[in-house]
């Protein structure tokens, strides 16, 4: 809360002093007790040996020491001051007086307000209060008044005021020698601002237990909150006790609307030690309110409030009402209760039919409906509950669209009687029965007639009954009949036939309405029916409870940018008033919102969540149990805004100069202004003799509207100190805290004094502008320059650095390089010829932070060349103003610019920029949070602007393009050129040779003022048309112009393409190439001949010729690709010639020619080498038996290919050792018999008419050694193949020969050296005899010899030859047969 709204009547003076009692009371104080018994005690017990007290820092123990010393010693003097009270009782008795009376107080709505008062006498007087004669008990309203005595000072505490606490207050002392009285007036005005969120926090005396004072804060409140039901909310706020001691943990306490709140399901709370939060885990209407947080400590308590608005939910059906609230139970007794509820503020745009009761029993889940139709009014009795059991209900909502949520259920409520309820037993958790324990009964008492029968409500859907037992109803309980007649008849009917009810409370429902009926009960038990009751009164069935009327006129008035104080005249005649529901309107929108969705008593509401600036009207209804009235007037339409009240006061008072008789002040803007501009201050002074200070005295009648002002008519060499008030409109501000003692005596420093009056604009994240004012004192001599110092705000003193290395000579700099989200304090040194003089008071912190919606000077040159600088602040409100400064001067009457201003926008205009106008300019808007920016008018900007507005003043339409020519179709010509933009208005006109020319035969023109685009086309060209075109446009007074000279060759080479395409257009109307005859190779150098055709059709012809002869092609053409081809496989000389492709049809004809002659065809052939030679391989090795050889294939080999071999970059010249050539597609180099001078680089290169290509290998080093060495072996592998041993041939694979038949067989054996012949027969070694005979002849014949053959010699054979170089054998088969067997064979 607000502490400077606090009312304070009285200071408390503090009696516990030091060890020399000093007491810290003024003198007529201190002559009072010095007159005092207690007094006297003390000056004679302890005013020997006392000694002045010493200030040292002490450990904390040793304060603890001091401080129970003190204790001690008080117990002491009080004891004392019993003891001679009591030597004297009877000269000291006196009757009670008031040293201090009680002050009358005038206070807004729910502040704080406290009555002192000091009373002596003796005996010590017993004090009582009381308002308006009636005693104050402060139990009977907790928190709400607190009595507090101590050391004869007394108080009384009201707490959060209404205007109830409007009364005459008196205090009464009275003791055995009298009684004396005081009085006092409180006033409680009508409300003052925010809800409470201003209000001063209450204070409790000061409590010193053990010498510690605790200090509270509390930081970073919770504010107006806005909530859905369903939803989760938090609140919570800081808390800072000083000093903090573990043991002394503070008590939090959280109210809504003044009733305490405890944990419970739908709160929940908690204190980590430094944070208060509060949650409500589901959201209700029920939770609307104004919700405080109290703190409290040994020393006192500290409040905070403010309101939280919960707004229904989305309905499950559209257009369906919101849910009741606020569902309680009363009445309760054994089968009877009444469920009463507040009618939701909503009602979903048609009227609520009415409202559905649910109940259910604890324990279980079921919900069960207890009424059939809708009932209307907001309070139902349900009946039919089971005795001794819990409930608990809920309503629901219905209009013609459907059904609200339900409301939240209520508390459970047992059904018993009233009278058993404190003889009730534990209850059962899981069913919520309650046991009743009842006495003995004793039998055979009929009951008597109960007593005091009444109709307590009467609606148009029932009647409720009240009575009382009877008192002669025996231990046994007792149950009733109910019975009714018509008014005016003697025909009572039981209403309850079959059961009777327990409870002294019956519902009657099924009612005439309009009909008037008695009542009368019977007692029954298990004895009997006793006499019926007296009957009541005539009561006619019917709402005997109105609907209220329609509130009074309702009056907005301002309250914050976001919120509007509501008031209205309450209903008149409002019977059972349960509230008041508000709505809001935008103006013209025609759009209702509900402000509040829980009634409120009050006639007067705060209105939070409005759109600054946004202008509403309001309008009340009243709410009761009947119903909800008719809405009121709308009140007058009001714009949202803060409302205007005095300033904070101004801070920071100190000296700018000093002479003999005047002082020259300076002090800072107060940090609220009171939403709207400060007009002026005023300034206070007093003298200050020996510590003691006099009586204010006024330095200035008139206000003064700067922060600096010299006070005159000073003494020399005096102590003064001074106070300084702000003033607005709305009044003037309180002072500002009492300043320095300040001594006036002339100063004589050479260095000046301090700069003030520090402003910080232009607050970017990572600069801002720094602005201050000289100082007054300007020493010896005049400043001639400015330091400025910068510190981080948290950083120690010895943190400060200078920002400029050289003085400064401006009042204002440019401060960069800060820190994003940084904070920075600065201030400001002036210099002169003598020095550096003392630094101004540092600017309060400043955070690096860019705001949203900052805008920056926008420089504009209208259509006119008017040069100006526009500046847009979006967080303007009414009462803001731009403030442009040049050179950060504000510019009050400027001759050079002139300032307009339209909304949020405003715009400084050059009236004939100069270099007169450089500087920098800036603007500032007032009521705002510093909204600001700068733009530095260089030379080179200037220059800029003006060569800008030179082209504005006479503009020139700007092209995209000059004009230009190109060649259409048929070879007609197009001259054209685009504009960027023109406008409708725009003209043109086309000229010629100077002379204007005009749509005709000749000229075509078009205009597209869409696009920009001018046009002109002539269908030929001719000598006559030779010359300077130009294209010469207007657009308002716009103008530009492009001209296109065709003259000379360019004009004959435009005209001779002309024709050309002409010709071509007409080429085209038949079937004609689109692409001309020409060649490819194919990567299998296949030569193709083809050309691309179009506009061809079916009877077209397409004819192939060379040298005059047709070539007849086997394909057949297909016309539909567009494309002839020819291919020529394996080209040679004889393909050479001058080839032709005729296209011809009734239409016309096209030809196309390709010369392959001579150069024609030495090109053919050189594409052909290149792609063979690029289909070539590298070169690779391989080794022969004659030597190595080197070899590349191609695809396709043509006997035209001209190929060169190198070695070592140089042409071989073959021989018989080295030789070249072709073999298939491989193209090789043999070297016979290599040398090592047969080493290096060998290349192949094929020449193709270009550059040619080459494949080069390196035969060197070990490609060389392994080669070299695969030639050594393939070579000794000839010589042995040559030289091994062979048998060349003659011997059969089988003989069939006649038993004593001679068998010869011979064969030719080879090799070098001669082989050794070796025979086997069945692989075993023969030797030559007279049967068989072996011989080898001339080295070269062996023959095999049997005499006579037998049927031994049957067997294999085999002949094996051997030489150095190898082996061979030669097998074959004897097979011996007996003549018989042969004949055999043959039959």
């Amino acid at each position: 809360m607000d502490k400077e709204n606090q009312i304070i009547g009285y200071v408390v003076p503090i009696f516990r002093g030091s060890h020399e009692f000093q007491s810290g009371l003024s003198d007529t104080e201190e002559a009072r007790a010095k007159e005092s018994a207690g007094y006297l005690a003390r000056r004679d017990l302890f005013t020997s040996g006392v000694e002045s007290e010493r200030t040292e820092y002490k450990s904390r123990r040793t304060v603890m020491r001091e401080s129970a010393e003190r204790i001690s010693l008080s117990k002491r003097i009080h004891e004392n001051e019993e003891y001679h009270k009591r030597l004297n009782e009877d000269s000291l008795m006196h009757t009670p007086e008031f040293v201090t009376a009680p002050r009358s107080h005038t206070v807004w709505e729910k502040q704080c307000v406290r009555l002192h008062c000091t009373i002596s006498g003796w005996p010590e007087p017993r004090v009582v209060w009381y308002k308006n004669n009636v005693s104050i008990d402060p139990m009977s309203k907790p928190g709400k008044y607190t009595v507090v005595s101590s050391y004869n000072v007394h108080s009384l505490e009201i707490n959060r005021c209404d205007f109830d606490d409007t009364a005459q207050y008196r205090v009464s002392a009275m003791n055995s020698k009298g009684e004396n009285s005081a009085f006092a007036s409180v006033v409680v005005k009508r409300f003052k601002g925010e809800f409470d969120e201003s209000l001063p926090s209450p204070r409790l005396p000061p409590c010193l237990e053990y010498g510690v004072t605790f200090e509270t804060h509390i930081v970073e409140k919770f504010g107006v909150s806005f909530g859905r039901e369903g939803e989760t909310l938090s609140l919570g706020c800081s808390v800072i006790i000083y000093p903090s001691l573990q043991r002394f943990q503070p008590e939090i306490e959280w109210y809504r609307d003044d009733k305490l709140l405890v944990p419970s399901k739908w709160v929940q709370m908690h204190w980590s030690g430094d944070r208060a939060t509060f949650t409500l885990t589901h959201l209700n209407k029920e939770d609307e309110g104004l919700y405080t947080l109290r703190v409290i400590t040994k020393s006192g308590f500290e409040t905070h409030s403010a309101y939280v608005f919960v707004r229904d939910a989305d309905g499950e059906v559209a257009g369906a009402p919101g849910a009741p609230l606020d569902v309680c139970c009363q009445d309760a007794n054994k089968d009877y209760v009444i469920v009463t509820w507040k009618q939701p503020a909503v009602d979903g745009g048609s009227t609520i039919l009415g409202y559905f009761v649910d109940r259910c029993e604890v324990g279980t889940t079921h919900w069960s409906q207890c009424n059939d139709t809708p009932v209307k009014f907001a309070r139902f009795p349900v009946t039919g509950l089971v005795e001794g059991r819990s409930y608990v209900f809920r309503v629901r909502a219905v209009n013609k669209a459907g059904m609200s949520h339900p409301s939240r259920v209520s508390e459970p409520v047992a059904a018993m009687d009233p009278a058993d309820r404190t003889r009730k037993g534990a209850s059962a958790p899981w069913t919520g029965q309650i046991i009743v324990t009842e006495e003995e009964p004793v039998e055979g008492v009929v009951p008597g007639r109960p007593c005091d029968l009444t109709v307590i409500e009467a609606t148009k859907n029932y009647v409720v009954l009240s009575w009382k037992p009877p008192g002669d109803k025996g231990h046994e309980g007792v149950m009733y009949y109910v019975e009714k007649c018509v008014s005016g008849t003697d025909s009572w009917q039981r209403v309850n036939t079959e059961i009777p009810v327990k409870s002294p409370r019956f519902a009657l429902f099924d009612l005439a309405e309009g009909k008037s009926y008695c009542f009368r009960v019977r007692c029954c038990n298990s004895a009997g029916v006793g006499e019926p009751s007296d009957p009541t009164d005539a009561t006619t069935v019917g709402d005997k409870l109105d609907i209220p009327s329609a509130p009074g006129r309702v009056v907005p008035t301002r309250n914050t940018d976001t919120s509007v104080v509501v008031s209205w005249e309450g209903s008149r005649e409002a019977k059972e008033l349960v509230g008041y529901y508000i709505e809001n309107s935008i103006v013209g929108s025609n759009t209702w919102e509900p402000c509040n969705n829980k009634p409120v008593k009050a006639t007067r509401f705060v209105c939070h969540g409005l759109t600054t600036g946004e202008s509403y009207v309001f309008r009340v209804r009243a709410v009761n149990a009947a119903g909800i009235s008719e809405f009121s007037q709308e009140s007058e339409a009001i714009e949202v805004k803060a409302a205007i009240a005095s300033p904070a006061p101004p801070y920071g008072i100190n000296v700018l100069e000093c002479v003999r008789d005047s002082m020259v002040l300076a002090w800072k803007q107060p940090t609220f202004i009171g939403g709207a501009d400060i007009t002026g201050y005023f300034v206070d002074y007093r003298e200050v003799i020996d510590g003691v200070p006099g009586k204010w005295h006024e330095a200035n009648i008139r206000s003064v509207s700067e922060r600096a002002y010299r006070v005159s008519e000073l003494k020399e060499n005096m102590l003064y100190q001074f106070q300084v008030r702000a003033a607005n409109m709305a009044g003037v501000g309180i002072p500002s805290l009492t300043s320095e003692v300040f001594k006036c005596e002339e100063w004589t420093i050479a260095v000046p004094g301090p700069p003030h009056d520090l402003q910080v604009q232009e607050l970017r994240k990572d600069s801002l502008v720094l602005l201050w004012k000289a100082p007054v004192y300007q020493g010896r001599d005049g400043v001639n320059g400015y330091y400025i110092d910068i510190k981080e705000a948290e950083a120690d003193f010895e943190m400060w650095r200078g920002v400029n290395e050289k003085a400064n000579d401006k009042i204002f700099m440019k401060i960069k390089d800060l820190k994003e989200g940084e904070s920075y304090v600065f201030r400001v040194r002036a210099q002169n010829k003598a020095g550096v003089g003392k630094a101004s008071e540092a600017t309060e912190p400043v955070e690096a932070v860019t705001k949203p919606g900052t805008a920056e000077i926008a420089v504009n040159v209208d259509d006119d060349g008017v040069i100006s600088l526009n500046f847009e602040c979006s967080n303007l409100n009414a009462d803001s103003k731009f403030v442009w400064s040049k050179n950060y001067v504000q510019m009050t009457e400027p001759e050079r610019m002139t300032m307009e201003t339209k909304g949020n926008k405003s715009k400084a205009i050059f009236n004939t920029p100069s270099e007169d106008d450089l500087g920098i300019y800036s603007c500032f808007v007032t009521h705002t949070d510093g909204e600001s920016s700068s733009y530095t008018l260089s030379e080179e900007a200037l220059k800029e602007l003006l060569k800008v507005s030179h082209d504005h003043k006479f503009p020139i339409i700007p092209l995209k393009t000059e004009l230009a020519v190109e060649l259409l179709e048929k070879g007609r010509v197009r001259f054209f050129l685009q504009a960027e933009k023109i406008s409708a208005n725009g003209k043109v006109e086309y000229v010629f040779n100077d002379n204007i020319i005009s749509q005709g035969e000749k000229y075509k023109m078009n205009f597209d003022k869409n696009t920009g685009v001018i046009e002109m086309f002539m269908e030929s060209l001719g000598k006559e048309d030779e010359g300077t075109f130009t294209f010469q446009l207007q657009d308002g007074k716009a103008t530009n112009q492009s001209s296109l000279v065709l003259i000379g060759d360019v004009f004959k080479q435009l005209q001779k393409e002309s024709e050309f395409q002409r010709k071509e257009w007409h080429r085209k109307q038949g079937p004609h190439f689109v692409e001309y005859l020409s060649y490819e190779v194919t990567p299998e150098c296949c030569v193709r001949l083809k050309c691309k055709v179009g506009n061809m059709k079916k009877d077209s012809v397409a004819l192939w010729y060379k040298d005059g002869r047709e070539v007849k092609v086997n394909e057949k053409l297909d016309f539909s690709e567009g494309v002839l081809t020819l291919e020529i496989t394996q080209i040679s000389k004889k393909d050479a010639g001058i080839y032709e492709v005729i296209l011809k049809d009734d239409r016309g004809k096209d030809t196309s020619t390709l010369n392959l002659t001579d150069q024609g065809f030495k090109d053919l052939m050189n594409e052909v080498f290149s792609v063979i030679a690029n289909s070539s391989t590298q070169l690779k090795i391989q080794s022969t038996e004659e030597g190595i050889r080197l070899y590349s294939f191609v695809n396709y080999y043509n006997d035209e290919l001209h190929v060169t071999w190198h070695h070592k970059d140089a042409a071989i010249a073959f021989t018989e050792r080295i030789k070249s050539g072709v073999v298939g597609e491989q193209l090789w180099l043999q070297i016979s018999e290599p040398t090592e001078k047969d080493k290096g680089k060998y290349a192949i290169e094929f020449f193709d008419g270009k550059g040619g290509l080459r494949r080069t290998v390196e035969l060197a080093g070990q490609a060389f050694d392994d080669a070299y060495a695969e030639f050594q072996r393939l070579k000794s592998a000839a010589i042995a193949e040559r030289n091994r041993a062979r048998v060349a041939g003659g011997l059969p694979d089988v003989v069939t020969i006649q038993e004593g038949k001679a068998l010869n067989l011979t064969c030719n054996i080879s090799g070098d050296p001669v082989p050794e012949v070796t025979w086997l027969k069945n692989e075993r070694e023969m030797v030559s005899d007279d049967h068989y005979i072996l011989k080898f002849e001339s080295g070269k014949f062996a023959s095999f010899t049997i005499t006579g053959v037998n049927t031994a010699d049957s067997g294999k054979y085999s002949i094996l030859v051997k030489n150095k170089y190898g082996t061979e054998s030669g097998d074959f088969t004897v097979s011996v047969f007996m003549p018989d067997e042969e004949h055999g064979k043959k039959k």
